[in-house]
């Protein structure tokens, strides 16, 4: 579910907070790391199941109105397409997501405010209005829909970010990336699935737990080390002029070049690169790409990036 990616955003979240701290040790740091990356997990089940606290929103105002003293024949036959919808129901039938929902006390049912506003902001577009009056009730439009109230509707929805700000200063800089995770999990699901493949463990693999900790540790020890290699290859900048981001974006990239000897320098190369577009200032992907071209040629002439693995030997 984590993916590397991910876990280099993380380190490099966490390593920036470390230049910046006082007397905090590695070990400190690599606490915050994985604490970090478990809330990151956390998240993404909360997101997750948020479109089902909106459902349950939804099946509440249509019983309100059904209460009415004198009811409407619109309050009596209301539009139920929403609180059917399949996807929906998939997601909210996944027992494992329930219980760790409960467990972890993720629910949106103490944020009723936020879910109304949300849901009335949401009913007032034209997208769901033209699902809504849509009579067609196929598991394809379904799925549409929660994407766009994902990708469309939620991502782009501010008082979501100032909410989540509030509850934990690591769900600051999330909400983008994992509700992109979300939408890829939707895109896949099938209507056969029963709940649906909706939950992954923590990391996709056990090994990348162990890539997570060898690159903090080796980043932060051999952090000033490479000084002189960027130095060297960045021409007529001062090194002190360069934005401290971009520098740990090059470092980390050096670090994970000539420590794991197994990733692809290209891998390594396009992850940061990717990142940098991201995580520091403008244009900086370009200058950053630039100077590590030079550095990879440099400490591959002096024999010192060596790959193992297969399809890795000889690697140009």
């Amino acid at each position: 579910m984590i993916t590397r990616r991910i876990i280099r955003i993380k380190i490099l979240q966490i390593i920036f907070s470390y230049l910046f701290s006082e007397n905090k040790t590695i070990d400190q740091t690599e606490k915050e790391l994985f604490f970090s990356l478990e809330k990151f997990y956390d998240l993404y089940h909360k997101l997750l199941y948020f479109i089902v606290d909106l459902k349950k929103h939804a099946e509440s105002r249509i019983e309100i109105a059904r209460s009415k003293k004198v009811p409407t024949h619109k309050d009596l036959n209301p539009n139920t397409k929403f609180i059917e919808n399949q996807v929906i129901t998939q997601i909210e039938n996944n027992e494992e997501l329930r219980r760790y929902i409960n467990k972890k006390k993720l629910e949106w049912s103490q944020k009723k405010d936020f879910i109304k506003n949300f849901y009335n902001h949401l009913i007032e577009s034209d997208i769901f209005k033209q699902y809504m009056d849509n009579p067609e009730r196929s598991y394809n439009e379904d799925k549409i829909m929660v994407i766009q109230i994902y990708a469309h509707f939620l991502a782009d929805y501010e008082p979501l970010y100032q909410q989540l700000e509030e509850q934990s200063i690591y769900w600051n800089d999330e909400v983008d990336l994992l509700i992109n995770v979300i939408v890829k999990v939707l895109k896949n699901l099938k209507k056969e699935q029963h709940t649906g493949k909706l939950l992954f463990p923590m990391f996709k693999k056990e090994e990348d737990k162990d890539f997570a900790k060898q690159l903090l540790k080796k980043t932060i020890m051999k952090y000033s080390e490479y000084d002189d290699l960027i130095k060297k290859n960045s021409e007529n900048w001062d090194l002190e002029r360069i934005a401290v981001m971009d520098v740990l974006i090059m470092k980390m990239a050096i670090t994970e070049m000539l420590e794991f000897t197994s990733i692809p320098t290209k891998v390594t190369l396009d992850e940061y690169i990717e990142i940098a577009k991201f995580y520091s200032t403008e244009k900086s992907n370009i200058f950053i790409n630039g100077i590590l071209d030079k550095i990879i040629t440099q400490l591959k002439d002096e024999n010192r990036i060596q790959k193992h693995g297969r399809g890795l030997i000889g690697e140009v």
